[in-house]
């Protein structure tokens, strides 16, 4: 007997013949707590570092291979493309073949592709190679988060996810800082080579720490009809529809603030080198800092409060980049960093528990959204760049952290 597709918002159920088996959590404070910490966190810095490590050489790549601002950031954009729609195929992938094994597969081919990229001397090579790097570590976030939802006591889950959340951070600061200055004093090819090289590192220890799954069970083959069925119900659950529109606008806001400020600053009148452009991303640090205090303040003051506050905060540091100092420009980017890690670690603590039993599907369609926002409007604000300069960037980024407040407001009170 086949399972009943599920009404609109609502997913489709799996065949039942037996009462699922009372779930094992990772209890707060055991071992197996603390080596899964860090393991994800190892997960999160291989995966961002290897994605975002070419937003602080754009310059560098325009000026060596003859190409406009927005042509350079395709060697981003397409990375989080193919990375958006690899996301979708990640959760079929992962419940088919399990969690961990399909992200240190992703993380370790990734890598090795970074390693690549930095050793071709063409620039359609170089893209090719960041189109398919994004295309394998698409496998990650989404599956890293359900795995986390999967095995962590729900009790700890937003810490836990607030962790994580850090090590994106911390690696898309390392890896982007670590490549400018690379960049400057060698070259951006070498910089590339050891980023690739790090990833492998971390992907090792990774899969040496990260405990062994409890509560996963494979769904063995691949039946399309029941996973588009799945992505149809979540995508008319209206809850969390909000939650993807709303990952769209963080990360389309992040990126293309931070793309186009590098260019900002390595032209007149500041003309700052490659190294000393990357020292902006160091506000990831606030980033870290956020995102594990905001996992712990979610279940206190409930999720709306906290996205109102994450745009809030996005909206300020915009209209602070727009004075000519660079001590406040420094400070909005600051306050942008700090309004989207507590906007996506609201987010991605909230998408698994609506979700029902099929997690991995909804947070590969949050995660789909929010690498999208990252693809298209980081590469459309090329376009606002040329042709209004810093005022039109600003007004393209404070008009979506607008619509994501409008978004917010609507989202319960209490979660």
């Amino acid at each position: 007997m086949t399972a009943p597709l599920a009404s609109a918002g609502t997913a489709p159920a799996f065949p039942i013949s037996n009462p699922a088996p009372a779930p094992r959590w990772i209890e707060r404070g055991s071992a197996e707590y603390r080596q899964a910490g860090i393991a994800l966190f190892l997960v999160g810095y291989a995966n961002f570092s290897l994605i975002y490590c070419v937003q602080p050489m754009l310059p560098a790549f325009a000026r060596s291979f003859g190409v406009t601002p927005a042509e350079s950031s395709l060697a981003l954009s397409l990375t989080t493309g193919f990375l958006a729609f690899s996301i979708l195929l990640s959760g079929p992938l992962s419940q088919a073949f399990g969690r961990r094994g399909l992200m240190f597969f992703a993380m370790a081919l990734g890598a090795l592709l970074n390693i690549a990229a930095g050793l071709t001397p063409w620039w359609h090579g170089l893209l090719l190679a960041r189109a398919a790097e994004g295309l394998l570590l698409g496998a990650v976030p989404s599956t890293a988060i359900t795995y986390l939802s999967e095995e962590i006591d729900p009790k700890h889950l937003g810490r836990t996810v607030g962790l994580y959340v850090a090590g994106t951070a911390f690696g898309a600061m390392m890896g982007r800082v670590g490549m400018g200055f690379l960049t400057e004093f060698a070259n951006w090819q070498t910089a590339l080579i050891v980023i690739g090289v790090l990833g492998l590192a971390a992907a090792a220890g990774y899969i040496v720490l990260l405990p062994p799954q409890r509560n996963f069970s494979a769904e063995r083959g691949f039946r399309p009809g029941w996973h588009l069925a799945v992505w149809r119900g979540h995508l008319f659950n209206s809850r969390l529809i909000r939650l993807y529109a709303i990952g769209f606008l963080l990360t389309s806001i992040f990126v293309t603030l931070f793309n186009y400020a590098t260019f900002r600053l390595a032209g007149a009148p500041y003309s700052l080198g490659d190294g000393t452009i990357s020292l902006i991303f160091l506000t990831y640090g606030f980033g870290i800092v956020s995102s594990s205090v905001a996992g712990s303040l979610v279940g206190r003051h409930g999720r709306r409060r906290m996205l109102l506050t994450s745009f809030l905060v996005m909206l300020t540091g915009i209209l602070a980049t727009l004075a000519s100092p660079i001590a406040v420009i420094i400070l909005g980017v600051a306050l942008v960093t700090t309004g989207l890690f507590i906007g996506h670690t609201t987010v991605g603590g909230s998408v698994g528990p609506l979700a029902g039993t099929t997690k991995g599907h909804a947070a590969s369609l949050y995660l789909f959204f929010y690498y999208m926002g990252s693809s298209i409007t980081g590469s459309a604000g090329g376009w606002f760049w040329q042709h209004g300069g810093w005022t039109a960037i600003t007004a393209l980024t404070g008009a979506l952290a607008l619509a994501g407040l409008v978004l917010a407001a609507g989202e319960p009170r209490r979660s």
